[in-house]
């Protein structure tokens, strides 16, 4: 679990600007350390430094809209009923677990996740991408960041 309130939710702002530029879905894994993060998501194909470029540019307006971050608790068949599948992680949440706890920012993300996050997105800073890492033996892309 991530325990950084705005790494965590510097994590959501980025799959939102991901998806949006790259079609990105799956979040395969997540990573902290101090004010440093790190995102890694199914990828189909490797970006290029311009589509890198409008993650970050994408992100950060993201941010300066200084939107709500909504936590939401549903119930599991209501959520998917609502919003689907793509609540969901590569990481499953186990089937037992019939109470979900959701982070949306609207019209940008919404994700199952436990853990703290910043009341608005404006709280999280500027989002600077260091690296990226495309591994195509996985379809995965990696993106390691700082706020």
């Amino acid at each position: 679990m991530i325990k950084n309130s705005k790494i965590d939710s510097a994590l959501h702002v980025l799959k939102g600007a991901a998806q949006n530029v790259l079609g990105t879905t799956l979040t395969t894994n997540v990573y902290e350390e101090g004010d440093k993060g790190r995102l890694t998501v199914e990828c189909t194909q490797k970006p290029t430094e311009e589509d890198i470029q409008e993650v970050e540019v994408q992100a950060n307006a993201k941010i300066l809209e200084n939107i709500p971050i909504h936590t939401l608790e549903m119930d599991r068949t209501e959520a998917e009923t609502e919003f689907g599948s793509t609540i969901y992680d590569k990481f499953p949440v186990p089937s037992h677990i019939r109470q979900l706890r959701l982070v949306q920012i609207k019209d940008w993300n919404i994700n199952c996740c436990i853990g703290n996050h910043t009341s608005t997105t404006g709280e999280i800073g500027r989002i600077q991408i260091l690296k990226y890492r495309y591994r195509d033996t996985k379809k995965e892309l990696e993106i390691s960041f700082s706020i």
